[in-house]
């Protein structure tokens, strides 16, 4: 290469960086991050890159209508649908997912999902636990955390954990660190700006009480030159409010090797690349993006384009981070539950059939388990005056993938209104079992300390999915 050459090169990735860092991740995230890597410095044991990615169904998905329907059913239960054969003989899915019906072989479908708390929120998808286990100290964490903790290291490239929920989700913070303390908890930037998800008026009253650190913003201070960004050591000078919140919270001083490694996190550029889709092949852009969809969305639903939170999700993988959480609104269909499952189930079966092919053309898909599913299931009989379906604690629906897990797998049965399990049910613990295995941790062996001095084991009951591994 000729200095020419190399000098546009450096000229274009400083030019990338600037642009980026206009409408990205910096002044509040240089103080989340300082505080998962101050935590995860602490970590003795290092593993293999192994990615974990939740799919949070915000609201409570309808099992009648995806993954476990009743086309013998009484029409009030049954509703509009129609199952489709899979790539898996003698497995039917619902016509609005053939996507995930064309790769039936390397999915696994959970019908019989128990153990549900019965809480509008995605804390039990993040931990297994119900939330009011160990409350006075936090509660148990969200297995992000507990990856940070236990795998990650001050000199990784990307934080271990990163939120990306939106909905319920984010304003009741279901993917929190528990007992480990808020230096634990998950990167969580901003993505309003990249995905609108209209808040319902009390969830918005909800997030506004819970102040303006719950999430990082992704603006730069415009106060700042962005050019001052590559001199670190006179870079935090210029975070005043920065400086302020950093003593008021006692926490270490700004200067500290961790703030450190958090700027170079944001500055070096392959977090940062992350984030940014025009670091993408267009093709790979072209083939993540759904541009329409046939229903009628509510106003808090996702629009077509959130299938590309699946690529953001991948990229963030590529980056370095271990553990990524996403929502899909909304599946909260107290009222017109079908023109709403026709706009919204059409995200979920493109951004999750796209994202199980691309890893694995890209030999990625064993490395990376995949988990969709939801706070509960939704009831059998459509409400006649709504048209809607509502909440049903009882059984719910869960789709995996990746990991090495064995595809190709319908699991567990419920009688037929899906009202009941009645063979092989499936309680939340034993997916997160599941994944724990997959990381190569024994959650029944594995302790961690709670703020009283006792060690928590990360599970307390469940055992690893037998037909998938």
């Amino acid at each position: 290469m000729n200095s020419e050459t190399h000098s546009d090169v450096q000229h274009d990735n400083a030019s990338g960086r600037r642009d980026f860092l206009r409408t990205s991740v910096f002044g509040g995230a240089v103080a989340a991050l300082a505080q998962l890597l101050r935590a995860e410095d602490s970590a003795a044991v290092r593993s293999p890159s192994k990615g974990v990615l939740f799919v949070h169904l915000d609201g409570g998905p309808p099992q009648l209508d995806m993954i476990d329907l009743k086309p013998l059913a009484p029409v009030e239960i049954r509703g509009e649908f129609q199952p489709i054969a899979t790539a898996v003989p003698g497995i039917q899915i619902c016509e609005l997912l053939p996507k995930l019906a064309s790769i039936a072989d390397r999915v696994a479908f959970v019908r019989s999902l128990v153990g549900s708390a019965g809480d509008h929120d995605a804390f039990q998808c993040q931990s297994g636990f119900v939330a009011k286990e160990l409350q006075s100290f936090g509660g148990h964490p969200a297995l992000g955390s507990v990856v940070s903790k236990l795998r990650g290291s001050t000199s990784d490239a990307a934080p271990s954990f990163v939120d990306l929920m939106q909905g319920r989700a984010l304003v009741r913070n279901s993917a929190r660190p528990g007992f480990l303390g808020p230096a634990y908890q998950p990167f969580r930037p901003d993505i309003s700006q990249m995905f609108a998800r209209e808040l319902e008026p009390g969830m918005k009253n909800e997030l506004a009480r819970l102040g303006t650190n719950h999430s990082v913003s992704l603006k730069l201070d415009g106060a700042i030159n962005v050019d001052r960004l590559s001199d670190r050591t006179t870079l935090l000078a210029q975070f005043d409010s920065f400086r302020r919140e950093v003593d008021a919270a006692g926490m270490m001083t700004a200067m500290d090797r961790f703030t450190q490694q958090a700027v170079g996190i944001l500055t070096s550029g392959r977090f940062a690349d992350a984030l940014d889709f025009s670091k993408e092949d267009p093709r790979v852009l072209d083939r993540y993006t759904l541009r329409a969809t046939s229903g009628h969305p509510n106003f808090t639903s996702d629009a077509a384009p959130a299938t590309l939170k699946f690529l953001l999700a991948r990229r963030l993988i590529d980056a370095g981070v271990r553990c990524v959480s996403l929502s899909i609104s909304d599946f909260d269909t107290h009222s017109d539950n079908f023109p709403r499952m026709r706009h919204t189930l059409p995200i979920v079966d493109h951004g999750l059939a796209t994202l199980i092919a691309d890893l694995e053309e890209r030999s990625q898909l064993s490395d990376v388990t995949i988990v969709a599913w939801g706070e509960f299931g939704r009831t059998p009989r459509v409400d006649p005056k709504s048209g809607g379906r509502h909440h049903w604690p009882q059984v719910g629906p869960a789709i995996l993938a990746g990991g090495g897990l064995r595809g190709g797998v319908a699991l567990g049965e419920t009688d037929r209104t899906a009202s009941t399990v009645i063979a092989r049910p499936v309680h939340y613990k034993e997916v997160f079992a599941t994944i724990y295995h997959n990381l190569g941790i024994d959650p029944h062996r594995t302790v961690l300390t709670d703020p009283q001095g006792r060690p928590q084991h990360l599970l307390d009951e469940g055992l690893p999915i037998r037909e998938l591994i």
